[in-house]
């Protein structure tokens, strides 16, 4: 055979394998509005910068039929791409060949990319739209899941692992989504969960629908499973693009730096106004964070879940800075078990990728109730305890107004390891606020005195006075500087800049027991 014949027969194996399950299959996947698997990789990665691994992958499946079934690509596209200039491997299940169904072969690709992940150091973004595991191939199907959390788990940590969900994702599939870094979800089109309606239904009654049992909706909002929701899929591939840029290509690195044009000695005049002389009046967080950080930068990260605390990435001086504050709009910044889930996963990932940490807080303490203490929320609230005392990334804490108990504790205080903190004037560093501290230290005070109500005041008054200001803190040396609100952005700067090249070793150990 000639060369222009056997480049011919390439030819012809390529464009086989680039149609899928056909042109029929594709046009189905369009108007169910999906876009095809080789699509979203054009979109995710840089122009022209994909390489396909494995395109000649075939199952060797032999059951039920499977002799007889043509699977091009094993329904599955791998290889490695650049995204802003950056290598990345990925995977992007095609639900036109098999319905992405994931055999031996099929998990084996998807298992090569990973390794050639970790070898390299690069991130790795996976596809997921897919019908679960190829039944036709028993446990040798089962087996390729393992293998994938398996690796799911030794690269955690190692270099940043994102999963997109982009179509079904069920039963033992869901697990390699929830082991990796962010899980980005699509309205309408993504679905996640254990067991299907239909399952559900049969099983214990209820009727619920795909898109309220596990829809991007439900996931951001309820479940916390999904980091990102978005309307389609052009944007959430975008999202995955924007999310990358504040992140290291690996541990061993440090994330890459990008000039912002805003400077950062900039002042803030605004925040002298923003934080309410009325403590029982509330404001909004994301105000403060805008205006600390450079400008447009802030991605905000499970922005539907757990309001009361915020999480995101952001830029300050064009170094990537992780962001946790507390939201004193929803349920008064109060932390609850859903809150400390958030906050402590979030820590854990930016100390894993070498992002600094600044933390505002405003936090009256742990949101009271039977459901909250019978939900474990001192299990829940431990964990970020545990993230913070753990990290050892660059920890900058800015007390804004409210700081009691134990939650003052657990937001990144100086006695949890804070290498700079700073307050503003408005800062109130207690155990409690002053009602309830008044309520108990002077009961007897206020139960004896003509006019009760007139002694109960005069006492928080008295308290607020001594207690409930930054500078108590100070004198002893747990707040480092009580700086004018219109500063905080270049002091903010500063700190970062002062502290960015900390080193820190902990005691030799296989690995903690976080509380679970």
């Amino acid at each position: 055979m000639s060369m222009e014949a056997k480049l011919a027969e390439l030819r012809e194996r390529l464009e086989k394998v680039q149609l899928g399950g056909g042109p029929s299959r594709l046009d189905k996947q369009r108007t169910s509005g999906k876009l095809a698997a080789r699509q979203r990789l054009a979109i995710l990665l840089d122009e022209g910068s994909f390489v396909e691994l494995d395109a000649f992958t075939q199952h060797r499946s032999v059951d039920l039929g499977m002799d007889k079934l043509e699977a091009p690509g094993e329904g599955v596209v791998t290889g490695y791409g650049l995204i802003n200039g950056r290598r990345v491997g990925v995977c992007s299940q095609d639900f036109t060949v098999i319905g992405g169904s994931l055999g031996e072969m099929h998990a084996q690709k998807i298992c090569k990319v990973m390794d050639l992940c970790r070898k390299l150091g690069v991130p790795l973004v996976a596809i997921n739209d897919s019908g679960g595991a190829r039944i036709q191939e028993g446990v040798d199907a089962l087996k390729g899941y393992g293998e994938i959390f398996y690796r799911n788990t030794l690269l955690s940590g190692v270099v940043p692992q994102i999963s997109v969900i982009l179509g079904p994702c069920a039963g033992g599939a869901v697990y390699s989504p929830a082991l990796t870094d962010l899980v980005f979800m699509v309205s309408g089109v993504s679905n996640m969960f254990i067991t299907g309606p239909q399952v559900i239904k049969a099983v214990t009654g209820e009727s619920v629908s795909t898109e309220e049992l596990g829809g991007a909706h439900i996931h951001s909002q309820t479940s916390g499973v999904a980091h990102f929701s978005y309307a389609n899929e052009p944007d959430c591939l975008q999202g995955v693009r924007r999310l990358l840029s504040y992140l290291p290509d690996n541990n061993a690195e440090d994330p890459p730096v990008r000039d912002t044009g805003d400077p950062v000695d900039r002042s803030s005049p605004a925040l002298r106004e923003l934080v309410p002389s009325d403590p029982h009046r509330s404001y909004d967080m994301q105000l403060m964070v805008q205006e600390l950080v450079d400008a447009g930068s802030f991605l905000e990260v499970h922005a539907g879940f757990a309001p009361n605390i915020i999480t995101g990435f952001s830029r300050v001086g064009g170094r990537a800075v992780g962001i946790v504050a507390s939201q004193p709009r929803e349920k008064a910044g109060c932390l609850d078990i859903d809150a400390s889930d958030k906050a402590a996963r979030f820590v854990r990932l930016c100390d894993a990728f070498n992002v600094p940490l600044l933390t505002l807080v405003d936090v009256p303490g742990y949101l009271p109730g039977v459901e909250q203490e019978w939900g474990g929320i001192i299990r829940h609230g431990a964990k970020l305890l545990y993230a913070y005392s753990e990290a050892t990334v660059p920890k900058v804490t800015v007390i804004v107004r409210k700081a009691y108990g134990g939650a003052y504790i657990a937001m990144c205080s100086r006695h949890l390891g804070a290498d700079l903190v700073l307050a503003l004037p408005t800062a109130e560093i207690a155990v409690m606020g002053p009602e309830g501290a008044a309520n108990i230290i002077f009961r007897s005070a206020i139960a004896e005195a003509p006019d009760p109500e007139a002694k109960r005041q005069e006492k928080i008054r008295e308290f607020r006075d001594t207690f409930a200001n930054p500078y108590v803190a100070a004198a002893r040396g747990y707040v480092d500087e009580v700086i004018d609100p219109a500063q905080l952005r270049p002091r903010v700067a500063a700190a970062l800049a002062m502290v960015f090249s900390k080193q820190e070793l902990r005691p030799l150990k296989k690995h903690g027991n976080i509380p679970l």
